[in-house]
């Protein structure tokens, strides 16, 4: 694992920062060049690879011969916190200021091969995506004693999809990813990398009228941070721990319609459920979500697409929380699980996006920008308010087959 670790941070750079986004941690298809731009709709009719090959794996098989894209994002949050009381045995007093972690800047890169094997249809994906991020740092407050998490998750997808039938699709993937989580316990937390497995089942089907729906389901990924956590007091002051952090299992359905306009408009709506109470750490801070999902493009030229998308979610961090997570019971129990809380706090849940797509800039090769906008959300976490929004821009290019992309 260590040749893709190296490969993929100097792809990657420093994403410790997607606050901005409105579902927790996870990313899903929300700032590739073109779902991006389309609320992040994705799961039956995607308009770039990563999206197919990071979504719905049974929709790689609307990507024809050989395509690759190569994709980028800057992401923009911003971070307020105040906290107005002490928390003596986190020697944490009262302060207030916004977070000093950077913007950031990302990749997802993509290849889709379709053959043919013994006369069936069967589409290769393997992509380079950044699954997950978040991070803040309040640490040139002295009155933070230090406070600073950040979490980075990337993923190896190696995907397939098999056209079974002349409406239907099938795919799955296998995921290998790596994370590295700094903090999140003040003065007692080190940085620590694991990697894991997950799992993605889908199917795509053609309801005829130009109107398709497909839909995925998405295993947990289990880590476990070794030796990650050290108390200098309490009970356990000395002892090396181990955190465990599980990404959610995921559902994800979609249906998208494009006999509008003689073709030209493209409207699509995904559904998306976050199963955060059955994930370790998680669970101890977030509540099972919902997320919606639209977008729309039309064809303005047969070289120019434009496109807008709108997604809103359920606030998922919960009202109360346990004086344990991760599997680790930290010194001030449950205000310092509330103080952690606020730092992974999903509070942003309306999320603006618009964009455009360019045909043949060059010889087989388009190119798509993306633009977000997370409105701004708050919320007290014991005696710590956190305030949050942002903003991104994604971009990319992808090289096609002479004879069309899509089929």
């Amino acid at each position: 694992m260590r040749w893709y670790l190296i490969a993929q941070i100097a792809l990657l750079g420093p994403l410790i920062a997607v606050h901005s986004q409105s579902d927790g941690a996870e990313l899903h298809n929300n700032v590739m060049p073109a779902s991006g731009a389309m609320g992040g709709t994705s799961f039956s009719r995607p308009q770039d690879v990563q999206s197919a090959i990071n979504g719905n794996p049974a929709t790689m098989t609307q990507f024809a011969g050989t395509t690759t894209g190569f994709g980028g994002v800057f992401i923009e949050p911003t971070v307020n916190i105040n906290q107005s009381r002490s928390i003596p045995l986190l020697n944490v007093d009262p302060y207030s200021g916004k977070s000093d972690t950077p913007a950031s800047l990302a990749a997802n890169i993509g290849v889709i091969q379709q053959i043919e094997l013994m006369g069936q249809p069967i589409s290769f994906g393997l992509g380079l995506i950044t699954n997950a991020g978040l991070g803040v740092d309040f640490r040139p407050i002295d009155a933070s004693n230090g406070t600073h998490v950040s979490y980075l998750a990337l993923d190896l997808v190696n995907a397939l999809a098999v056209e079974v039938a002349p409406d239907l699709t099938v795919g799955g993937s296998i995921t290998i990813g790596t994370s590295i989580m700094d903090g999140p316990f003040v003065g007692a937390s080190s940085s620590q990398t694991d990697y894991a497995t997950r799992f993605t089942l889908g199917a795509n089907y053609e309801l005829g009228s130009g109107t398709s729906i497909g839909g995925f389901w998405q295993s947990k990924k289990d880590l476990t941070f070794d030796n990650v956590i050290e108390f200098a007091s309490g009970p356990l002051a000395g002892v090396r721990q181990d955190m465990r952090l599980e990404h959610p299992m995921n559902l994800g359905v979609g249906i998208a319609n494009r006999s509008l306009m003689n073709g030209r408009l493209l409207l699509a709506a995904d559904v998306i459920y976050k199963n955060w109470a059955d994930a370790e750490f998680f669970k101890s801070i977030y509540n099972d979500q919902w997320m919606l999902q639209l977008g729309t493009q039309y064809a303005a030229t047969d070289r120019c697409k434009l496109r807008m998308g709108y997604a809103v979610n359920e606030d998922p961090t919960r009202d109360t929380v346990p004086g344990t997570i991760g599997g680790v019971v930290p010194v001030g129990g449950v205000p310092a699980v509330e103080y952690l809380q606020a730092q992974f706090a999903v509070v942003t849940q309306h999320r603006l996006t618009g964009g455009i797509g360019l045909v043949d800039v060059m010889p087989n090769t388009d190119f798509d920008i993306a633009v977000g906008g997370v409105f701004n959300g708050d919320k007290t976490f014991g005696s710590t308010t956190i305030d949050i929004e942002g903003y991104y821009v994604a971009f990319g290019f992808t090289f096609r087959p002479s004879v069309g992309c899509c089929r």
